[in-house]
């Protein structure tokens, strides 16, 4: 069977097919060699992802998207920049650090990318940043967000090999926020050579206006970590209170969500778990 393997895979790969395809075929070539009923396919394609941890992917993806269509987003980035705006390069600045508060209610840097991108990229670019340093500074600084908990990414690694998802959250909250402050460096560094523009000065009245338009988006990573790391519920229930938390905030506290948007928010997140999963 290891020639037929060989050769499946390798008439597929010099006809320029899709490596992911190309390992479907090959599978498929080989179990239609040896017999095997193809009902066993169905059955190891269902319990391969029958289990209750991967129950939060779904979810933490639906809460991202939320949170998101709900406002917080654009709360988040606010006070990330009444923080960091008065630093040369402040927007830049910002983006990284709400990237990094993002990553703590999505898990997914595709969704932070999409979500801070699509607001802070226009702006960088309106402020005098390059498109192409604006566009290339978000998409890294959305790959903190499979680091900083919680991530989709620790939760299928965690469900494929047997360990503790609850432990790779916290071992992965350090790296994250060091992650995050070395990007910043090599901001401040770009900033400076490129002379990138300054906000206004620091003003703590404006910091603490901003924390308290974004208190709810920020108690969200704080409620989900806190919980997880508190033994108070698993990764997987957190995942589900995420998508009440930023149900609640996005349609009673902030009012941005309607009962019409629900289904096309349910349909994007399907849709994004399933290219995941």
């Amino acid at each position: 069977m290891s020639w037929l393997m060989f050769f499946s895979f390798a008439i597929c790969f010099l006809m320029g097919i899709p490596l992911a395809i190309v390992m479907g075929i090959t599978g498929f070539a080989v179990i239609l060699a040896m017999g095997v009923p193809l009902e066993v396919v169905a059955q190891r394609m269902f319990t391969g992802i029958d289990s209750f941890p991967l129950m939060a992917v779904p979810f933490f993806i639906l809460a991202g998207d939320l949170m998101n269509r709900g406002g917080t987003t654009i709360r988040i980035i606010g006070f990330a920049n009444s923080l960091v705006g008065h630093i040369r390069g402040g927007l830049a600045h910002a983006c990284v650090v709400a990237n990094m508060i993002f990553a703590g209610i999505s898990g997914s840097s595709v969704a932070d990318a999409s979500a801070i991108g699509s607001i802070m990229i226009p702006s960088m670019e309106k402020s005098g940043y390059e498109l192409d340093f604006s566009a290339a500074l978000n998409s890294v600084a959305a790959t903190i967000g499979p680091i900083i908990p919680p991530s989709i990414i620790m939760v299928i690694y965690g469900v494929s090999v047997n360990v503790s998802v609850g432990g790779l959250f916290a071992a992965g909250f350090l790296p994250g926020i060091m992650m995050g402050l070395a990007l910043m460096f090599v901001v401040s560094r770009v900033a400076k050579k490129r002379n990138y523009p300054v906000s206004e000065g620091f003003s703590g009245k404006k910091v603490a206006l901003e924390f308290k338009s974004a208190i709810w988006a920020l108690l969200a990573p704080v409620i989900i970590l806190g919980g997880i790391l508190g033994g108070i519920f698993t990764p997987t229930e957190a995942a589900a209170v995420a998508v009440i938390y930023s149900f609640f905030v996005g349609k009673f506290v902030f009012k941005e969500i309607t009962w019409k948007e629900l289904p096309g928010i349910l349909f994007q997140s399907g849709a994004t778990t399933g290219a995941i999963l």
